[in-house]
């Protein structure tokens, strides 16, 4: 199978992946849609190199399974990371309330940031590392870190410190 062949299974499938995606990924992940796509295409890709597709149903059929099932582990995988996030806050309120105030504060001003600052932010705050925010992001490294610093300076002049 050539790169071109793979590229007409993606034009020819995509409909079908993305209607799979939207059906089983869960509405408040859907921020996460093209992580499942490219998920699902490198899963048939690897599976059609190594000609495991047996064609017992049509190709469309199969990825349709297959995004299905890549949107139930991104489920899966991102309410265990509500959880730790969860328990982390629940941690905190053993905390100072003066402390946990600020935190609250914190979130709320790192919430109010545009959208490209406060996912920098908060994917940080959750323990990814620069390298891992530029994957998930699809940022380089370089963008993710300037998008750090002008958040931090954004909250500054907002009257928050970091």
């Amino acid at each position: 199978m050539t790169d071109k062949d793979f590229a007409l299974i993606v034009e020819r499938t995509k409909r079908v992946v993305l209607s799979a995606i939207e059906k089983n990924l869960y509405e408040r992940f859907y921020f996460s849609i093209d992580d499942v796509v490219q998920e699902t295409y490198i899963r048939a890709y690897k599976n059609l190199i190594k000609e495991s597709f047996r064609g017992d149903s049509s190709l469309e059929t199969w990825l349709y399974k297959i995004a299905m099932n890549e949107s139930l582990r991104m489920n899966e995988r991102l309410l265990r990371e509500e959880k730790k996030s969860k328990k982390l806050m629940e941690s905190m309120e053993d905390e100072v309330p003066a402390e946990r105030d600020e935190l609250v504060e914190l979130n709320e001003s790192i919430a109010s940031l545009p959208e490209k600052y406060s996912s920098v932010l908060s994917l940080l705050g959750m323990g990814y590392s620069l390298k891992e925010i530029s994957i998930k992001l699809g940022l380089n490294i370089g963008t993710v870190k300037s998008r750090i610093s002008r958040a931090k300076d954004l909250l500054r002049n907002k009257g928050e410190g970091l």
